[in-house]
């Protein structure tokens, strides 16, 4: 009696990965357009950087972790001190929780991010020899890491590809009608399917950085945005776009 294969595993997983992708929704623009989109960002910063300041990958966990609810601006004022004396998870456990805390307190909710920053330190000692994993699902394992810190951690550290949907990106994501989606992780997967390769892995700074100072959430700065032309925001306020010039290097604050 002959015995149907079906289909196999990896064929099925295929399969609804497929499906998945094209459930969605479309881009407003066409794929010329998108890599019009990042090339004038590419000319306005060509080397964005991430706005954290850190000394190396742990540093960079810690301080990404430390930013939920927080601003940038905070989080390395509140760090720049505790870096100088724990740049490592065995240091950091050496500090201890309550020490860490002193550091952190003026960042929202520092009583658990203390806790959290012991606890990934520990599991970092006691699981990945003091390394910071270089794989999402590894890097999500840690104690106060979800998926878009992970992402963060992977483009910046490691210079993997990957998006960390921020509150930026949702926005300009779906305001432009670049990458629509309902959730951080459907623009997420948007995204990684629309951007060129070629400017994949400088996309997510690019986004937050024209997010956080011309596609601002209040008052979107329309006259200062190289994309106007492009842009399909229907409460645009200017189409022409901004000269297309190499602004001054980033300032960490």
């Amino acid at each position: 009696m002959a015995v149907s294969q079906g289909k196999k595993p990896a064929a099925k997983a295929a399969g609804k990965a497929k499906k998945r992708a094209r459930r969605l929704p479309r881009s407003k623009y066409s794929p010329d357009e998108v890599r019009e989109i990042f090339r004038r960002f590419s000319v306005q910063r060509p080397e964005p950087k991430g706005e954290l300041s850190h000394v190396n990958p742990y540093t960079l966990v810690v301080a990404v972790a430390l930013s939920a609810q927080a601003t940038d601006v905070g989080v390395n004022r509140a760090t720049r001190d505790l870096f100088k004396v724990a740049d490592t998870p065995e240091k950091m456990l050496a500090l201890g929780e309550e020490r860490v805390g002193e550091y952190i307190r003026t960042i929202g909710l520092w009583r658990n991010k203390a806790k959290n920053v012991i606890a990934l330190s520990r599991k970092l000692v006691d699981e990945f020899g003091g390394e910071v994993p270089r794989t999402r699902e590894e890097l999500m394992t840690l104690p106060g890491v979800g998926r878009k810190t992970a992402n963060v951690v992977l483009q910046m550290a490691f210079g993997i590809p990957a998006i960390a949907v921020d509150t930026h990106i949702f926005r300009i994501a779906n305001r432009i009608g670049l990458a629509p989606g309902k959730t951080p992780d459907e623009v997420e997967a948007n995204l990684m399917r629309v951007i060129p390769d070629e400017y994949l892995l400088h996309a997510h700074h690019w986004l937050i950085l024209h997010g956080r100072y011309t596609c601002k959430a209040r008052k979107p700065d329309c006259v200062a945005c190289v994309i106007a032309d492009l842009c399909r925001y229907k409460d645009k306020t200017n189409a022409e776009p901004a000269p297309l010039i190499e602004l001054p290097p980033q300032v960490i604050a």
